[in-house]
Order: C-alpha cells, then structure tokens, then sequence
C-alpha cells in the first residue's frame, strides 16, 4: 500500500529506538534548544522498499498517548522530511499511525542505555545535556532514549541571522554516573569573522542549565528556552 498522496510514503516497522527529538540553535556563545517531540528509530520499510535506519518524527502527544517501546510493531503514513542536512528523522508529518503489536513487557520501565520508555521533553530540559563521543553513540548508546543526534543550527553572524550552517551534534541527555558515557571532543562554533571562534566545552552551559533548574524550582514555572 503506498502513501495516498504524493509526497507521502505509507511506512511499516518494528521500533529499534524512542528519541527526543531536539533541535540545538548556535550563535558563537549563545545556545538555545527547540523541543519538538520524538524520534521512532524503526527496522522496516518505505512503500515496501526497505530502508536503513527509517526514523520518524512524532509529537509529544502521540508519545504520551502510546509510550512506544522497543520492538513496537506499527505502521502510518508520512512525507519525507524536505531537507535530510537539518532533520536526522528521515520522514514527518505522521498520519494514520497504528500500534500494531506491543513490544515484551520488559521494556516497560523508565528510560535505561537498553531504552525503556522516553521521558517527557520538560525532563529533558530539566536534565540538559552534555556532549557524547560519536563513536561511543554508534556503539552503545542508539537503544538509549538519552543518547541523541541533535540537528544543530548555527547562526554564523547574529547581524545577518540568514546566514546559517547546519550540522549533526551527539549528544547525551542521561545521568551523569553512567557507564557507558564518554565525553566527544569539544564543539568549535564559527562567528561573523574566520578568527571567531568559540569551543563548547559544556562548562558554560552546564552553570546555565544548573541557574535555570534553581529557578524553575523556585518559581514552578514552566520555561522552555
């Protein structure tokens, strides 16, 4: 069966990963994030053509609705995402999504390196992130809800916010103790002139998640950044 209009693809999968999906916004030392929903990382097929690594993006309402797992069986509809250089899902726009059988019961429990179900995205924010080596990533961490592929957006002068480049950032979202994780090498960022250059090294924006988590907890308000 394919996708009933022309841009659209009817897709059919078993899940191999939950992600957040977030998109991380640069310009030189300012860092924002866009919390958009979810990522269904799926072992299975376009219009009937297999394809590897077919990731579809959801909403967060769908995800509270259905809390998919790994090894979810489920089928929909869906377009190709319309530039693949700044979306690591390889299809949006969801329709007609089936859950059409539900994984073991053992991956009901909360988010773990083996997956577990995703938590929501005001966990996210409240936990930030920190950087992850992308050859650690490949190897242990694509099951895990908190190991992500972040979009990442940067504005290379503030003056002129057209022009931008786009590139792929592995990040980690999990408790700082885990086994697994391993530091990547710092994240250089281009500013308005070739000698601008700042490197992310995390310190900066872990004391800015920390200031921002005392006063979400002091005011109980519910900012996004």
């Amino acid at each position: 069966m394919r996708g009933s209009a022309p841009n659209k693809v009817a897709f059919a999968g078993t899940v191999t990963a939950v992600k957040a999906r977030i998109r991380l916004l640069r310009s030189f030392d300012q860092v924002s994030h866009a919390y958009l929903g979810y990522t269904l990382v799926l072992d299975g097929a376009a219009d009937g053509i297999v394809v590897d690594d077919l990731r579809v993006a959801i909403g967060p309402k769908t995800h509270e609705t259905h809390r998919f797992r790994i090894m979810d069986q489920l089928r929909g509809v869906a377009e190709p995402v319309p530039d693949p250089d700044q979306e690591w899902a390889t299809h949006y726009e969801v329709s007609g999504l089936r859950l059409l059988q539900r994984g073991p019961a053992e991956q009901e429990h909360a988010a773990n390196p083996e997956g577990g179900i995703a938590p929501p995205l005001a966990e996210y924010r409240s936990l930030g992130h920190l950087r992850l080596d992308t050859t650690r990533y490949r190897a242990q961490c694509q099951r895990c809800p908190f190991g992500l592929v972040m979009p990442t957006e940067i504005t290379i002068d503030q003056w002129n916010p057209s022009k931008k480049r786009w590139r792929f950032e592995t990040h980690c979202y999990g408790p700082r103790d885990c086994p697994r994780y391993k530091p990547g090498k710092p994240y250089r960022v281009q500013g308005r002139k070739s000698w601008m250059v700042w490197v992310d090294d995390d310190v900066e924006r872990a004391a800015a998640d920390e200031e921002w988590r005392t006063r979400h907890a002091e005011d109980g308000g519910d900012d996004v950044d």
